[in-house]
């Protein structure tokens, strides 16, 4: 039987796909297309969710696949008023490498995920459309969920997860809640258009915003004459928006800029969009979870759509796959709700207050969509402080807390030399258990002789004066002592007490806690793990990511 049927290949449903083919869970991921569309859609992933494509391995293929966020170009009445570079005083840090997005075809995209995907032997079924759904009683360990197709013979599988977009036919089968409004006057036109070669320069992000409209036209990466075009709609006599139309689109383009509308040669994947947002009341029906869009929807603003639903599967996987091994029990699965819902409410909240922000900006001659974007939209402050997995220690140290986002740090293996990053370390399907000072060992010990390869990784942490002879294959190197700032263990270091810092599959902080305190420590692992060699490894578990 299948472990999990994703429905909906897009972003979310690939890169959960992906996380959980690593973890040896058999996966099924159907769309009911009947072929990958060719659309650019969203325009890529933010820093956080570069941080997600790089813990799957495919973060270089989609840099090099993709190009940096581009200086927005601003006219007025066809006249160019101001340029705008949101990204200019941006720089990586120790703890965020990715200091800003990354403009990449959404088609591209998915192309790179399918291709990771394949490499653990599953491939998307193309024109599988769901069109019911019947979950089994046998409870949480004989349970299952009956599917059936429009077309083709059923299936079963143990769990179901809906990541088929806004109209989702998942969330509909189980009749959960949608509810929110839809704004019929904050209307975009949108497509994929070819520019006649040399009609404007590929290294800006062209935006005319005149008082009657407004055209919008980015290049997509990867192409010599693509642009993404984005546009106040043409208008009949009674103020309705017309449909799109490659016509429409010359026309729009020749009234608000200074080309000929023959200049657009090609128009194609054309849409309407209007700012919806919306949010599912649940996202979990016993053995079927939603996902994505089909958990939530809110405005184009700060580019958050693609984004919140990846960041959705990376928090479900790890929880996925511990429950299908049997480390966990099923109710691992309500903190997925528990977490990912109050997110995707404070993102509905964000984009609007984004999208009036935008508005207001681009009534004055000068301004444009650089307003959508704060240190909110890169996604790197997205924590769950507030979740029944964090769990916060009265002795941990001053620094970061259980719940936040793990700080990445440049570091080095203790054993080898080589350079390399905290998320390196961390990468892959497992908890990491890390420890500072020379206090920690036994906590580091405890942790190992317990769970073994059972999913859980232990990794010393040694500073620049600590002596490093016998240190285990994997430890880090904190040298310039970056490691140990992010995290706040500098003074347990200098006294020798140490700390103990359990990291999350997800990249968020578990439990920080002194290093004595082992049974703080064990509690936390057996609630996602399990009593340890006791529980069987799944024997397919893939811990490699490059």
């Amino acid at each position: 039987m299948t472990d999990v049927l994703i429905v909906g290949a897009g972003p979310t449903g690939l890169v959960l796909a992906c996380d959980l083919a690593r973890r040896g869970a058999a996966v099924r991921i159907v769309d009911r297309s009947p072929a990958p569309p060719r659309t650019s859609r969203a325009k890529g992933p933010n820093p956080r969710s570069l941080e997600i494509l790089d813990d799957l391995g495919v973060a270089e293929e989609v840099l090099a696949a993709g190009s940096a966020p581009l200086p927005m170009l601003k006219y007025r009445d066809r006249l160019p008023v101001a340029e705008a570079d949101p990204w200019a005083d941006s720089a990586p840090s120790p703890d965020a490498p990715y200091d800003r997005g990354w403009l990449i075809a959404q088609w591209r995209l998915e192309e790179i995920l399918r291709d990771r995907l394949a490499g653990y032997g599953v491939r998307v079924e193309p024109g599988r459309e769901v069109v019911g759904l019947a979950q089994g009683t046998g409870g949480d360990d004989g349970g299952r969920v009956d599917v059936a197709y429009a077309d083709g013979p059923a299936g079963r599988a143990r769990y179901v997860v809906g990541c088929d977009g806004a109209h989702s036919s998942v969330r509909k089968l189980l009749g959960i809640g949608f509810e929110g409004s839809t704004d019929e006057d904050q209307v975009m036109v949108c497509g994929d258009v070819d520019l006649a070669e040399g009609s404007l320069d590929r290294t800006r992000w062209h935006q005319w915003f005149d008082e009657d409209g407004a055209v919008m036209l980015c290049p997509i990466p990867g192409t010599r004459t693509g642009w993404w075009f984005q546009a106040g709609p043409e208008r009949d006599g009674r103020g309705r928006p017309l449909a799109p139309t490659a016509d429409g689109f010359r026309r729009l383009l020749a009234r608000h800029t200074a080309l000929p509308g023959r200049a657009l040669t090609r128009a194609e994947l054309l849409s309407t969009y209007r700012v919806n947002v919306r949010m599912a009341d649940r996202f979990r029906v016993g053995r079927v979870l939603l996902a994505g869009d089909a958990a939530h929807v809110h405005a184009i603003a700060g580019g958050l759509g693609m984004n919140t639903g990846i960041q959705d599967a990376f928090n479900l996987g790890w929880k996925l796959g511990l429950v299908l091994a049997g480390h966990a029990d099923a109710r691992l699965l309500d903190t997925y709700e528990e977490e990912r819902l109050p997110v995707a409410a404070r993102t509905l909240d964000l984009a609007s207050e984004r999208l009036r922000a935008t508005l207001e900006a681009i009534r004055r001659p000068g301004g444009g969509l650089e307003a959508a974007i704060t240190s909110d939209t890169t996604g790197l402050g997205v924590g769950y402080r507030w979740s029944s997995l964090a769990a916060h220690h009265t002795d941990a140290p001053t620094g970061v807390a259980a719940g936040d986002r793990a700080p990445d740090a440049p570091c080095a293996d203790a054993v080898t030399g080589a350079p390399t990053r905290l998320h390196r370390v961390l990468a892959g399907p497992r908890t990491t258990v890390l420890g500072f000072g020379t206090g920690s060992s036994a906590a580091l010990r405890g942790a190992a002789d317990t769970y073994g390869d059972a999913g859980v990784r232990t990794r010393r942490v040694y500073a620049a004066h600590e002596d490093r002879a016998g240190a285990e294959p994997g430890s880090v190197a904190d040298d310039a002592g970056h490691v140990a700032a992010a995290y706040g263990t500098e003074a347990s270091i200098r006294t020798g007490t140490g700390t103990v810092v359990v990291v999350r599959p997800d990249h968020h902080v578990g439990l920080v806690a002194p290093a004595d305190d082992a049974r703080s420590v064990g509690e936390y692992l057996r609630r996602l793990h399990g009593a340890g060699r006791s529980a069987e490894r799944p024997s397919g578990t893939v811990d490699a990511v490059r």
